[in-house]
């Protein structure tokens, strides 16, 4: 166990900081002195953040406690996680609803107000731009959230959809919360840790809902969601009452929930079976493919109506030729680019994310494979660093999800 932990902990360092693999590099990297920092940085440092570069931010990959025991810790009591470097932003104006339609797979108009929804930006051909989870906050307001690497390329995909739709006479405007800093509180804790910050009844917000209100004296965006299968909220805060609600999170949970870096982040969204944009999703992959139909509203189904519908809705009619599927496997923990193949050689797919799950204490694994070859329960073999290694198709999310949802 040991060993996995130090491999699943180096592999994540080496994913993030290797500024030599040049196609990360582009996406990710900054020099030390470019690198943004979120308000919390010199908190991060203070508490034994170990810091890293991440989508041009300097960012806590783990603290004093290692990779295992902190993505345990999430699931057992709670983390709170400085996601401050994903980017908030609203839509205003009576048309803003049906301009994000022509940019989204959700059915924007169905979801009523204070209720959001996971969904993905799609291109021309039908490819994922990014993911992103949006709020109806009222039929004239929309918020949503897009992640920090796919920045400049969304708002300026946003941007130029959206000089079009006004020119035809669209009532649309938007606004980027850079003024407001973002942090995630997730795990069985959560609710009643930040029951003791609020004077509003948490227990009447379930998952995918959206309120604003005083926090720790502060006006805070709150939505029930998170990124690691757990029970939990994103908490969009005024940058300068950041760092007292960090402190006053800590403090009410009695040392129960702790900071948590990135390192856990993404053991603990792959036991939840999450995509990862830029691993498991890009621009030449489909939410269909990518296992998002869900996430495609019945509306949209039937009308269509955003960019690379056509090919979505081929897609959805005829089935996809590749399908994104979860695997546990024998030997080392599969990376990405690890081939998979069939019992006779044939290669059949890829790994896209993969390490072993501290809480399941065995390799996980995603990936792409045929379809026709994508049924839990399917034998494979996994290639990591040229030897094949068993593994078997297995149904996501590989830990059960604990989202909180009216009984």
């Amino acid at each position: 166990m040991r060993g996995s932990l130090w491999q699943l902990g180096q592999s994540i360092i080496r994913r993030l900081s290797e500024a030599d693999k040049k196609a990360v590099a582009r996406r990710y990297f900054a020099s030390e002195a470019d690198l943004k920092k979120t308000v919390l940085y010199d908190f991060h440092v203070a508490h034994g953040g170990k810091m890293v570069p991440f989508a041009g931010w300097s960012m806590p990959i783990q603290y004093k406690d290692s990779i295992m025991d902190s993505t345990v810790n999430c699931r057992e009591n709670g983390g709170l996680f400085d996601v401050s470097h994903m980017c908030g932003l609203s839509l205003k104006g009576k048309d803003s609803v049906s301009f994000l339609e022509k940019l989204v797979i959700a059915d924007v108009a169905g979801l009523a107000p204070g209720t959001g929804t996971l969904t993905v930006f799609t291109n021309e051909k039908g490819g994922a731009i990014d993911d992103s989870v949006i709020t109806k906050v009222k039929d004239d307001h929309i918020y949503l959230v897009v992640n920090a690497g796919c920045r400049d390329k969304d708002l300026a995909h946003i941007e130029e959809h959206m000089k079009a739709f006004k020119a035809k006479g669209g009532d649309v405007s938007w606004h980027i919360h850079d003024e407001r800093s973002l942090l995630a509180l997730q795990g069985p804790l959560a609710a009643p840790v930040l029951q003791h910050l609020t004077k509003d009844d948490l227990s009447k917000l379930y998952f995918g809902e959206f309120r604003i209100l005083d926090i720790n004296g502060a006006t805070c965006f709150l939505t029930r969601t998170g990124y690691t299968g757990e029970d939990g909220f994103e908490i969009s805060v005024p940058s300068e009452n950041a760092l007292d609600l960090a402190k006053a999170i800590l403090e009410k949970s009695e040392g129960k929930v702790r900071l948590t870096g990135l390192g856990a982040r993404d053991s603990l969204r792959l036991e939840a079976g999450l995509c990862l944009y830029g691993n498991d999703m890009e621009q030449h992959i489909s939410p269909v493919e990518a296992g998002l139909t869900w996430a495609i509203g019945k509306r949209r189904r039937a009308e269509g109506g955003f960019l690379g519908a056509e090919v979505i809705l081929k897609q959805l009619a005829e089935g996809p030729s590749i399908r994104r599927v979860g695997f546990t496997s024998t030997g080392p923990p599969p990376r990405s680019h690890s081939e998979i193949q069939d019992e006779k050689g044939n290669n059949i797919g890829e790994i896209t994310s993969g390490g072993f799950s501290p809480c399941l204490k065995k390799n996980i694994a995603m990936g792409y494979v045929k379809s026709g070859l994508h049924k839990a329960g399917t034998k494979a073999k996994i290639l990591v660093r040229g030897k094949a290694y068993d593994g078997v198709v297995t149904k996501m999310p590989f830990v059960p999800t604990k989202y909180y949802k009216p009984s």
